[in-house]
């Protein structure tokens, strides 16, 4: 069934590089959106007084008013814009003032263009966060599995239906640890609230202890209101703390203090703030080995594992499998707007063989990918690759490849036909770049490191060889 088109995005650029406003125009007419661009901010503000985009991307350092003096205006006058800050000046005070000025996302440059536009897709479909956490939860599928150790997972999750104790969660990468924590929250007597869910790792300590805890107004450069943060956010309801493993000692024992005590200080704050919160942790390392390497605060692990959840790996629940392909393969051909595709024996079997190292996330990933790539609606064992678990695609050597090029040229020669490299030169670099773009699954930045070439090289070849559309 095909999707129902939606409205084509609106996004404002402000920028005073010609450059960047150039290259990223491009990039979003190319995913569907209308750009709009400034080359500074007095202007942008100007025009959000008769207009609004549907999402905003503004650089930090440029002439006259700032993007973050920008930002802080839109906080003001249009809060629930999403706001996207740019900048070529990566420092910690820059990402701390953008994130805690209200913005979506920090985008240092040099950025790869595809993950750009995904952003500013992202950045739309944002509401008020707890708003939209709530709302994600009602959508999220049931959990798919019938192998053994799955069982013991959803047996876990029903006897800890009617409590709001506090889990911790181990498993692989992309075991889908997440997936738990919201079916732990799905069902239980906190359902109707708030579900936050935070990866801890992805933030610098200085961040994430402003995200964690918020902060009061004037706490620090470019902290322009008061913000509240996830742990008020999530009051009442689940706060999901992934990768809690990799946190600093410092915050560590500030949420040590929340499990003991209910209670926290914003930074910069003068007064307790109590909230009410089942904390679910998650995270891929051993914590008991990370105590004995004073790693880890053990009387915080004591507090955090109450109960424990062993999520397997895929390789330990093989017989899932097939239900998860056929499962996946359905949702990427909704998201694609496609006819859905079935797996022949032959690939179902090399799939089932495969040891998956990226567990779940890396199927629903290849679903995608298979979705793509598989030129019928039967994806057959020709059509898996070799890092997937398929036969390897033989591949000419070099003296037959050679061999065949020089008698391609041996009969242009004997047609008469002269100027040889105007015609190979170019469907030489077509054939590599295609197949570096199919090794990269359509991304750009990774295509262009495979050919040894940069972003801005292989953007130009491929306008110059009439390939860009």
């Amino acid at each position: 069934m095909l999707q129902t088109p939606q409205k084509p995005l609106n996004v404002w650029l402000v920028d005073d590089d010609a450059s960047i406003r150039w290259v990223l125009e491009r990039a979003l007419r190319q995913g569907g959106m209308f750009p709009t661009a400034f080359d500074q901010a007095d202007s942008a503000l100007a025009a959000l007084r008769r207009d609004r985009p549907d999402v905003l991307i503004t650089d930090i350092r440029m002439p006259g008013r700032s993007g973050l003096e920008l930002l802080s205006e839109i906080r003001d006058s249009q809060p629930e814009l999403p706001v996207i800050v740019m900048t070529a000046h990566s420092d910690l005070d820059s990402a701390v003032a953008a994130y805690q000025g209200g913005a979506f996302e920090y985008l240092p440059k040099p950025f790869d263009i595809d993950q750009a536009v995904d952003l500013v897709r992202r950045a739309a479909q944002r509401h008020d966060p707890v708003e939209e956490y709530a709302s994600e939860v009602r959508r999220i599928p049931e959990m798919l599995g019938h192998a053994a150790a799955m069982q013991e997972v959803f047996r876990a999750i029903g006897r800890l239906s009617r409590s709001s104790m506090t889990v911790l969660i181990n498993g692989e990468s992309g075991t889908g640890k997440e997936l738990v924590a919201r079916a732990l929250h799905r069902h239980s007597p906190r359902s109707s609230k708030a579900f936050i869910a935070l990866n801890t790792s992805a933030f610098a300590p200085d961040l994430l202890e402003s995200e964690l805890f918020g902060h009061e107004k004037g706490s620090f450069t470019g902290a322009a209101q008061q913000r509240r943060g996830r742990f008020e956010q999530a009051d009442g309801g689940t706060l999901f703390l992934d990768e809690i493993g990799d946190m600093s000692p410092q915050l560590q024992t500030r949420l040590l203090r929340v499990l003991a005590e209910g209670e926290f200080y914003r930074v910069g704050g003068q007064l307790p703030v109590r909230v009410d919160v089942r904390v679910i942790a998650a995270t891929h390392q051993d914590l008991q080995a990370r105590v004995k390497q004073n790693l880890f605060r053990e009387d915080l692990l004591h507090r955090l594992n109450v109960i424990r959840i062993e999520v397997p790996p895929l390789r330990a629940r093989r017989e899932d499998i097939p239900e998860l392909l056929a499962h996946y393969l359905d949702s990427a051909a909704q998201e694609l707007g496609v006819e859905s595709k079935v797996l022949s024996a032959e690939a179902v079997a090399a799939l089932l063989n495969f040891d998956w190292p990226g567990n779940v996330r890396q199927l629903v990933n290849a679903c995608r990918r298979l979705t793509v790539t598989a030129p019928g609606r039967e994806i057959t064992l020709e059509d898996i690759p070799a890092d997937l678990g398929g036969q390897a695609t033989p591949t000419l050597l070099q003296d037959e490849w050679t061999r065949q090029l020089a008698q391609w040229a041996e009969r242009r020669l004997a047609a008469g036909q002269l100027r040889l490299l105007d015609d190979a030169l170019p469907e030489f670099e077509r054939t590599l770049i295609r197949a570096a773009l199919r090794q990269a699954q359509g991304g750009r930045q990774e295509a262009a490191r495979l050919l040894g070439w940069g972003r801005n090289t292989l953007t130009r070849k491929l306008k110059e060889l009439q390939m860009d559309d």
